[in-house]
This record gives structure tokens, C-alpha cells and sequence, in this order.
């Protein structure tokens, strides 16, 4: 099946308050309320050099290296995503814990296995991930596959020893 792609607009009106939300509780310092399934993402403005921030599902972990795995459900065109490639110095804050790290993009392949990594997982969430993106799926591994490789880009991030940038 074709990994047709509809365009979806930036979400605007109540669902922006909704994808808002979590930031929110994070700012208010009850970030600790969404567990581990949420990782609140500091970065560089690649333009302005000024921080943002961003809530982010954690789609994963690596048992071997402690790093959490991202998606970038709105491609590579996903501001975050385009600011973490121009300075993969962040800094991320799961629950009550905050940290340095490093951003790594990864490659297609490296993508697409996360991907269906994640929709053998979270069959349900993998779904609504797709209908929110605008793709369609046919549900199999191969498939979920494709759309990581093709479409959807995940980035590693792991702890860094250094300081985060200010």
C-alpha cells in the first residue's frame, strides 16, 4: 500500500490548546503528572539562537545506552526537528528530572525500525500518530517501516556529561 500523505495544517483553535497542554503543566512545574511517556525538549531557535521548548512522547528507550527515543510526527519539517539539527545541544527534562543532552537524528533505516518498533507497541497510538500526520497504513510491520523511513525521521537523544547551553 502507498504511504499516501495528506497535508495536515499545524494544529490552531482548541486542538492547539490541547498539544499546548503539556508544556503548560511542565511550566508549572507538575511535568512529573505525565510520567515517563513525556519529555519536555529545550532547544536552540536555529534563527533567533533563543530557547524553545517543546512536550514530546517518548516513543522509546535504549536499555543499553539509557537514551530516549523522539519522532518527529510532522516530518522533517518540524521546527524542533530543523533547530535540534542545527544545534543537537539540548537540554530535556523527564518528570522531575533535567538533564544535558545530545540530539542525534537518525538515519532512514534507523527510523523506519523504530517505527515499527513503536507500532508493535502501541498499535493503538501508532494509529492515531498516522490519522494526525495524515498518512494512511495498512498496519503491518513492513508498513510502519516504510512510513518511519520515508516520512516520519526519529532522533535519538542521550545524556551528555557537559553542561547544557544557557
Amino acid at each position: 500500500m502507498p504511504n499516501r500523505r495528506t497535508r495536515v495544517p499545524p494544529p490552531s483553535g482548541l486542538r492547539r490548546v490541547m498539544f499546548r497542554a503539556p508544556l503548560l503543566l511542565y511550566r508549572w512545574h507538575l511535568g512529573w503528572l505525565l510520567g515517563g511517556r513525556m519529555l519536555l525538549l529545550t532547544h536552540t531557535g536555529r534563527t533567533s539562537g533563543l530557547p524553545r521548548q517543546v512536550v514530546l512522547e517518548v516513543t522509546g528507550r535504549d536499555p543499553a545506552t539509557g537514551a530516549y527515543h523522539l519522532a518527529s510526527g510532522f516530518g522533517p519539517s518540524a521546527q524542533w526537528y530543523r533547530n535540534i539539527r542545527r544545534t543537537p545541544h539540548v537540554t530535556i527534562q523527564v518528570g522531575r528530572r533535567r538533564m544535558p543532552a545530545v540530539a542525534e537524528p537518525l538515519g532512514p533505516e534507523g527510523s523506519g525500525r523504530l517505527m515499527a518498533i513503536y507500532a508493535l507497541r502501541h498499535p493503538r497510538l501508532a494509529r492515531g500518530l498516522m490519522r494526525m500526520c495524515g498518512l494512511e497504513t495498512d498496519g503491518s510491520a513492513e508498513d510502519y517501516h516504510r512510513i518511519g523511513r520515508d516520512h516520519i525521521p526519529f532522533v535519538r537523544v542521550l545524556h551528555d556529561e557537559r553542561p547544557a547551553p544557557r
